[in-house]
């Protein structure tokens, strides 16, 4: 692209009676280059109202529509908390196997509970959630395939706050053993035991 040198114009003034010779100024004037205008449209313009430009509207609307995925319909087949307990001990088994014990431990601390598909898991603290987060997509692959149910979840609750009773005596570790199994009372009983 070239650029135009600058034109140079000499103004002489003209003499009337009236006025005084006055000196001669040069005035320069710079020409902007010409720069041409990118063509952004190849195609003709056309009338925003003509048949042509709806059509045209109607292809660039048809070639910028996203591709639609075919929904597919996967498994959602019924389950009971028994198979669900089964197939998530095995897989902590699996873990232990290879090596990954703490894995093993966090899934075996404490039995998931069901609701629906959703599956809740208490862990003690933070760092157990972030490590069990690791894992979890692929728990979630198996208990999906072994249960033929793609609609499960897991939701994992961090309590803090989880106690361990400590039995001090004889009757605080008989209440315990209540608590887990109050059958104890009858055997108690039948055998005549006295807890002091």
């Amino acid at each position: 692209m070239a650029v135009e040198a600058p034109e140079v114009i000499e103004v002489t003034p003209v003499p009337t009676p009236e006025s005084k010779p006055e000196t001669v100024a040069e005035i320069t004037v710079v020409a902007a280059p010409n720069i041409p205008k990118p063509d952004t449209d190849s195609a003709p313009k056309v009338s925003a109202l003509s048949l042509s430009s709806i059509r045209a509207k109607r292809e660039l609307q048809e070639s910028t529509k996203s591709v639609i995925k075919e929904t597919v319909h996967l498994p959602t087949e019924a389950f009971n908390e028994t198979d669900m307990l089964l197939h998530w001990n095995k897989y902590a088994q699996k873990l232990g196997d290879k090596g990954s014990k703490i894995m093993e431990s966090l899934l075996l601390i404490n039995d998931p509970v069901l609701n629906g598909t959703a599956i809740t898991l208490e862990l003690p603290n933070e760092g157990s959630k972030i490590d069990f987060e690791t894992e979890k997509l692929g728990l979630l692959g198996y208990l999906k395939g072994h249960l033929h149910n793609h609609d499960i979840t897991i939701e994992v609750i961090v309590n803090e706050k989880m106690e361990t009773k400590k039995s001090y005596n004889n009757q605080d570790r008989y209440n315990r053993l209540h608590e887990i199994n109050p059958a104890i009372e009858v055997l108690r009983n039948t055998f005549g035991l006295d807890i002091s």
